[in-house]
């Protein structure tokens, strides 16, 4: 969430409160609810590394703290925003374990796939729900989930094809 933060924070100064319930109007149930705490740690932890000031509320007993942004916090926000996200995942877990526990023997390949098939249907219906029922920012959130859960769907065919297909062996074809 420390960049979320930033973000909101360059808007104008905020409380802890503020910034999770505009992350909160904004994303709607794509997101996962945020805790307290876990804003407030994220929040102590920016002000540690000098990206965020805090001040005190004058007269507020429940001891109010006002976050802004700091040149430091503008510089790191700036870099992020900048920088492009990666766009492949090389490094999948469900392909790990599909290579390392399906194909050694250890567990069945085909059951694997089709475990993880039904969790990425179960995945799909819900944020299809979500977008539908959800905000602007929240609806095209979920629909690019959507898009991305529809690619790994085709890609459990690829695999089911070429691994456990191919050849027979559950080595698929070399070449």
């Amino acid at each position: 969430m420390r960049y979320p933060f930033l973000a909101l924070l360059a808007e104008r100064p905020a409380h802890g409160y503020e910034l999770r319930q505009v992350l909160e109007q904004r994303f709607g149930s794509t997101l996962p609810p945020l805790n307290a705490g876990q804003v407030y740690t994220t929040l102590q932890r920016l002000e540690r590394d000098g990206l965020v000031r805090g001040e005190g509320v004058p007269d507020d007993t429940r001891q109010k703290r006002i976050y802004e942004l700091t040149d430091a916090g503008r510089g790191l926000l700036a870099d992020w925003v900048a920088a492009p996200t990666p766009a492949t995942r090389l490094r999948d877990e469900f392909f790990l374990k599909l290579v390392l526990a399906g194909l050694s023997g250890i567990a069945d390949p085909a059951a694997l796939i089709a475990r993880q098939r039904q969790e990425y249907l179960q995945a799909l219906r819900d944020v299809t729900e979500t977008a539908a029922n959800g905000t602007t920012v929240g609806a095209l959130l979920a629909e690019g989930a959507a898009l991305h859960l529809e690619a790994d769907l085709r890609w459990l065919d690829l695999c089911q094809e070429r691994l456990l297909e191919g050849d027979g062996s559950g080595n698929g074809s070399q070449g």
